[in-house]
């Protein structure tokens, strides 16, 4: 017998059905996994609210004044702009343990009095520029160096501690410009908003952007989800590992100018357990701890939500050790419910 002409399409290998479903929930599945995201924002968005109840049954004459509420939400916009770079970083499936430690530093370098005679140009250049160079370490030493990123991040967590304490020599340097001082102070704010929640904002908005409408962004969770995949799809992997943890840098070096307007000065344990803090808020906003998935807006619901917790307990004088027992079980909790829906298919 004759064998009949194979075609074309008849010669392509078959499609695996892991791929065939991975193809199926790239082509319809978008529209379920953007429904599932809606409702753990709104999910966040309720457990806040019963945080505010809370806060204003047990402190009612306090927790729910104009002055509170903006504290609340400065406080949050420092540790936001660090989340912010750490939800990029978990999305492509990296950690940075460093982060509190840049912020640190880079506050430190910044209100040294050789940095305050240039002023209020002067501390913002020095802490964007220091959270840079500390984030380029990192990058090089993962991407390129090959070291693993928790590794490579915590041997830079003890590192800039140690600069920053030497820089102080366990000093606390005040800040003397004016001009960055007045940015704290309630004549600065805009329509009642402080301009740090200003800023916090726009970072959110323009990281919204960057992940969420760029090709970098696409990237990133290519990166996070495959990254063997990714680089046979043309992504250079290491590049873009370098820039995602450059961009964690900046965020640090852009919190540590925040915290220096806040605190008015500069010290060597600014930045304690931002790690902690910001990985924390990634994960129970919906970034996926694995990679492959991130949200900016949920990582923003999260600081709010831990920041709110925090306010609540020190206004009813609870102590520090309690709270944080209270965010060790949170991001257990939001882990497992992570891990629960990956076998369940969301992911």
């Amino acid at each position: 017998m004759t064998q009949q002409p194979v075609s074309p399409a008849q010669q392509q290998a078959p499609v695996p059905a892991a791929a065939a479903d991975k193809s199926e929930a790239g082509r319809g599945g978008w529209r379920g996994i953007g429904l599932r995201a809606d409702v753990r924002n709104l999910s966040l968005l309720g457990v806040l609210a019963v945080l505010v109840a809370v806060g204003g049954i047990t402190e009612p004459d306090t927790f729910l004044s104009t002055s509170n509420l903006q504290l609340v939400l400065t406080q949050a916009s420092v540790i936001g702009v660090v989340t912010v770079g750490m939800t990029f970083v978990i999305t492509s499936g990296g950690i940075d343990l460093s982060v509190g430690a840049i912020v640190a530093l880079s506050s430190v370098w910044a209100t040294t009095l050789a940095t305050q005679e240039y002023g209020f140009a002067g501390i913002l250049f020095t802490a964007v520029v220091v959270g840079l160079g500390c984030g380029l370490v990192n990058g090089l030493l993962i991407a390129y160096g090959g070291l693993v990123p928790f590794i490579a991040t915590l041997a830079m967590l003890a590192s800039a501690r140690g600069l920053a304490l030497q820089i102080t020599d366990g000093r606390t340097q005040i800040v003397t410009v004016k001009s960055v001082l007045d940015l704290g102070v309630p004549d600065s704010y805009v329509l009642g908003v402080p301009p740090l929640v200003l800023v916090f904002a726009g970072v959110t908005v323009l990281g919204w952007l960057l992940l969420n409408r760029t090709t970098f962004g696409r990237r990133t969770v290519a990166v996070g989800g495959n990254a063997e995949a990714a680089r046979l799809a043309g992504i250079d992997v290491r590049r873009q590992r370098l820039y995602l943890y450059l961009l964690s840098g900046l965020c640090c070096g852009i919190a540590a100018f925040l915290l220096i307007v806040l605190a008015g000065s500069g010290q060597n344990t600014n930045g304690n357990l931002y790690e902690l803090d910001a990985i924390a808020a990634a994960i129970i906003g919906g970034t996926l701890l694995s990679g492959g998935r991130g949200t900016i807006v949920g990582s923003v619901l999260g600081v709010l939500v831990f920041t709110t917790i925090t306010n609540i307990f020190a206004l009813n004088n609870l102590q520090s050790d309690v709270q944080q027992i209270a965010k060790g079980a949170i991001i257990v909790a939001a882990v497992l419910v992570q891990r629960r829906t990956a076998r369940d298919g969301d992911v």
